[in-house]
């Protein structure tokens, strides 16, 4: 099982990005999959969630309104679209896989979550 985040990268303050998390030897339709983020000096955190069928989304308050989750079940990828990024947004960007449909106080424990992506890094240039 693979996760492969990218999308990564340098904007300035206001811009957007687009992050990415493909699967393979995983079936995205059967698992939750949430972005986390983790600054310099800082505890990974909860950033937004998508249950497997799409139908349910979770954020942070701190993104609510600006980052929107999204799926493509047949690239088995998941989308994070993040506009009007802000310079405490600067972090690195994990993607993680739960199977199932897990109660919100589950989605947002790290340490819950069996497969990770390697990790990508968003900078917020103010």
């Amino acid at each position: 099982v693979q996760l492969q985040a990218s999308g990564g990268g340098l904007v300035q303050a206001g811009g957007s990005l687009r992050l990415s998390c493909a699967a393979s030897g995983l079936a995205f339709s059967r698992y939750a999959m949430t972005w986390f983020r983790q600054a310099p000096g800082k505890e990974r955190e909860f950033v937004a969630s998508i249950d497997w069928s799409g139908g349910r989304t979770f954020y942070a308050k701190s993104v609510k309104g600006r980052f929107t989750i999204s799926r493509d079940n047949v690239k088995n990828t998941r989308h994070l679209q993040m506009n009007s990024l802000k310079s405490v947004d600067t972090a690195v960007y994990y993607c993680a896989a739960i199977p199932g449909t897990p109660i919100a106080s589950t989605l947002w424990d790290s340490s819950k979550y069996d497969y990770w992506g390697q990790g990508t890094q968003v900078t917020v240039s103010s």
